[in-house]
């Protein structure tokens, strides 16, 4: 290995435009890779991970091989150790990565890192390739192994498998992969609305709530919404309620994309939105007073929160004659390409 050679690790973000918290469940869901990339430059180095963010006040360097990816300072770090420390390698890189994803906005910055990282570390250690589900596997296990979160595989899935031009249907429980075009004359947006922080949030709480309604009625991914309006406990049955309704939604945003019927496509944004708010309660003040503007801004299929909740971003499909200038900071994004090496 030529230790002067430059390698350059790419992956973009993704976002979801329809079914949320529904991934570790098995559930479905409707996301596509964004053109908004995170960018690992780097060179070889034995024994050691030096890496350096314009974004961030602190740089990671760690020596290899990692014990114990969690306690990686500054945190940021633990997604590029938690992919180094399940590739055991023993080779790592001295470089800089960069972005244009906003982070903590809940379009997949972490996964991004995640899969640069794993594409960078297998290239310099002359590591068979990973296709893109081993590559998402592989760093969905690293993301829970370094926070502690047990998040589903969405957004690695996502994000390493794009297809230029078309959002993905993606099967949770069987991950199959569907693309499915977007129309030329529709076009996506993305706002961000607040910063989120996924590990210390209520998203954990989540999880286990779905878990513990599972153990009454079965897996969430087959019920039927009178399933989960049968149950006694309150909580659970809103949290049951929102990932049975929002699977079925999925189902049918997909029939509505792939015929154009974009006015039926924006009204399951609209309704995923106040499930998200109501019965899943992962939605801010700040986030639904951006969803209901954009909601009735002319040209707008349809508006929704994106990602697990509590901050981030909104997601807008609208006409591509619409005009959204008074929709502040609002971000034209396109579906791309997924993860890969940039020679």
């Amino acid at each position: 290995m030529n230790a002067s050679a430059e390698f350059v690790a790419r992956s973009p973000g993704r976002v979801n435009l329809i079914g949320d918290h529904t991934d570790y469940t098995g559930g479905m869901v409707l996301p596509m890779a964004i053109d908004r990339f995170t960018t690992i430059t780097a060179r070889p180095l034995e024994g050691a991970i030096q890496l350096s963010s314009a974004d961030q006040p602190d740089a990671l360097d760690s020596q290899l091989p990692i014990d114990n990816p969690a306690l990686t300072q500054p945190d940021w770090g633990r997604y590029v150790t938690g992919v180094a420390a399940l590739l055991n390698v023993e080779r790592g890189f001295s470089g800089s990565v960069s972005t244009t994803l906003p982070l903590g906005g809940g379009l997949s910055s972490s996964a991004a890192l995640e899969l640069s990282t794993a594409l960078m570390l297998s290239a310099i250690n002359d590591l068979p390739a990973l296709n893109p589900l081993e590559l998402a596997q592989l760093c969905r296990r690293a993301e829970h192994l370094a926070t502690g979160v047990s998040c589903g595989i969405m957004d690695q899935l996502t994000c390493s498998s794009g297809v230029a031009g078309s959002a993905l249907l993606i099967d949770c429980h069987s991950l199959q992969i569907s693309p499915i075009e977007i129309p030329h004359d529709v076009n996506v947006y993305v706002q961000f609305v607040a910063h989120r922080q996924l590990a210390s949030s209520a998203y954990s709480d989540r999880v286990t709530q779905c878990a513990q309604a599972e153990q009454h009625i079965g897996p969430l991914r087959l019920a039927e919404v009178g399933n989960a309006h049968n149950m006694v406990d309150e909580v659970l049955r809103r949290r049951a309620l929102h990932v049975v309704s929002e699977n079925d939604r999925v189902r049918r945003a997909t029939v509505a994309l792939a015929l154009q019927d974009m006015t039926t496509f924006g009204q399951l944004m609209n309704e995923s939105h106040q499930s998200l708010r109501d019965n899943f309660e992962v939605s801010t003040i700040q986030m639904d007073e951006a969803v209901r503007y954009a909601q009735h801004t002319p040209g707008v299929f349809g508006a929704r929160m994106t990602g697990g909740g509590f901050g981030g971003c909104i997601v807008i499909v609208a006409d591509s004659t619409a005009n959204l200038k008074n929709i502040d900071g609002a971000m034209l994004v396109k579906p791309v390409g997924g993860a890969g090496l940039i020679n």
